[in-house]
């Protein structure tokens, strides 16, 4: 039934009640007693609010499909709006959740164009800092030693002070890097990456501890690259925002087919903290490989970030 029409059919319900009721047993004399007019107000307010539950009632398909539309996120897609009945009701409610489907299997497709270049453009830097920047300032430090064997006593003191600070440069260089692109996940796999990433984040204030179940299936390049990112963006939130003293970083295969990763901290938690850049990344980079990302507080306080992956993703 139309909208029109089921609007009509109440509002007609209710009138045609209230003039059965004037046939009937209700009458009205002139000039109208006070018995009467009482009968006529009670009538009327009974009528509003009849009209008003019915309305209700027959307007409910749209409240539940107002709600649909002003919690829908394309970040946890899946969830559609209830299709009940005929009409245009149901026709909106369909053209709605098509729409849905379509923005994002859209977006998508976008965001696997967008982090494709990304870890291009990732990749052709590291490989410029390595090879243009890192070779420069080999090159520099060479000189500085050099310099430094041949230099008077009263300078070889500042030119050593030079060779520290060019070192410590390279060394940050040559971590940036290896940040941008993860060269050990393509050379030895996803599970020295994840030790390595362990190892690269633990310093005398934060202890990153790596678990990594054995006999773990195969998974194809696209699904370690995006275990290897979250954990990455994970343990970089921790380190610069939870003030953890200790991470767990876990690797495990799951029950219903799949791996699972965990990033556990005991920091001060997420609280209600909007998602941020790093969040939507990383929820951006699980709608590519079909996974679950659930980002929550832990029971016993900090944060813990899950990732499922799909069983299809994984081939023993």
């Amino acid at each position: 039934m139309s909208l029109y029409w089921r609007i009509f059919l109440l509002n007609a319900s209710v009138l045609i009640v209230a003039v059965l009721l004037l046939l009937g047993p209700v009458t009205v004399s002139t000039p109208v007693l006070l018995g009467e007019a009482i009968v006529l107000v009670a009538g009327l307010v009974a009528m509003l609010l009849a009209n008003a539950f019915l309305l209700r009632l027959g307007l409910a398909p749209l409240q539940r499909l107002t709600r649909a539309m002003r919690t829908a996120d394309l970040l946890r897609p899946g969830r559609r709006a209830a299709v009940t009945g005929r009409g245009e009701l149901a026709d909106l409610t369909r053209t709605f959740n098509t729409m849905l489907d379509r923005l994002e299997a859209e977006r998508t497709t976008s965001t696997a164009r967008v982090l494709s270049a990304q870890e291009e453009e990732r990749r052709r830097i590291a490989q410029e800092l390595h090879d243009e920047v890192g070779q420069t300032l080999t090159a520099v430090l060479l000189q500085l030693k050099h310099a430094a064997d041949h230099a008077p006593e009263e300078l070889r003191t500042e030119l050593h002070q030079a060779q520290e600070t060019t070192r410590t440069s390279l060394d940050e260089i040559r971590r940036i890097a290896r940040r941008l692109r993860p060269g050990v996940l393509e050379e030895l796999g996803l599970h020295s990456a994840l030790r390595s990433l362990a190892s690269e984040f633990s310093t005398p204030r934060l202890t990153v501890r790596a678990h990594i179940e054995s006999g773990l299936p195969r998974l194809d390049h696209a699904t370690e690259l995006v275990l290897y990112r979250v954990a990455q963006e994970g343990l970089t939130n921790t380190a610069r925002h939870a003030g953890a003293t200790r991470v767990d970083l876990r690797l495990r295969r799951l029950p219903r087919g799949g791996v699972g990763l965990l990033v556990k901290d005991d920091g001060r938690g997420i609280g209600r903290a909007p998602d941020g850049a790093g969040l939507s990344g990383m929820r951006e980079r699980a709608l590519l490989i079909g996974a679950e990302l659930t980002i929550r507080g832990g029971e016993e306080g900090g944060t813990e970030v899950h990732l499922s992956t799909p069983s299809a993703k994984a081939t023993p």
